[in-house]
């Protein structure tokens, strides 16, 4: 597992390190379906296959996943547009899939956006590509402004 801890330049800060990582039982189950999905997919497909895969995996898990879900962007304390995440998985944890030969390098940083924007601080980039990866992604509560 890969794990990137973003600089706390950003509006959010950095996790600490600690004996249990935050949503340690969602993002692994999140990350062993992601796994069980690229094994029998593989590499190629769009990213709305894989996510469609990917939910029926985490469902059959007994997981509550979200997808497509719309959260507001403030500006200032004032709302300013919509964006869309990919998936939320038992109202816990971030995903946003990638299904491309390469992973784009902004990818972890659009989740990390995502991450201000909710009350949630645990995210997961899933890259199918032709070897499967995963990013972990946090932003705490504690550093989120209350501009909402």
């Amino acid at each position: 597992m890969m794990t990137r801890l973003l600089p706390a330049a950003q509006s959010c800060g950095v996790a600490r390190r600690s004996k249990h990582l935050l949503e340690e039982a969602t993002s692994g189950a999140v990350i062993g379906a992601f796994l069980n999905v690229h094994a029998a997919l593989g590499f190629g497909y769009r990213e709305l296959i894989y996510n469609l895969a990917l939910e029926r995996e985490l469902r059959a898990m007994g997981h509550q996943v979200d997808r497509e879900v719309a959260v507001m962007v403030y500006y200032r304390g004032e709302p300013l547009a919509r964006q869309v995440l990919d998936m939320v998985v038992d109202q816990k944890v971030i995903v946003e899939s990638k299904a491309t030969e390469i992973l784009p390098p902004g990818a972890d940083r659009q989740l990390f956006s995502y991450l201000c924007s909710t009350k949630l601080e645990v995210g997961l980039v899933l890259h199918f590509g032709r070897d499967p990866r995963h990013h972990r992604v946090i932003c705490e509560n504690r550093f989120k402004r209350l501009s909402r």
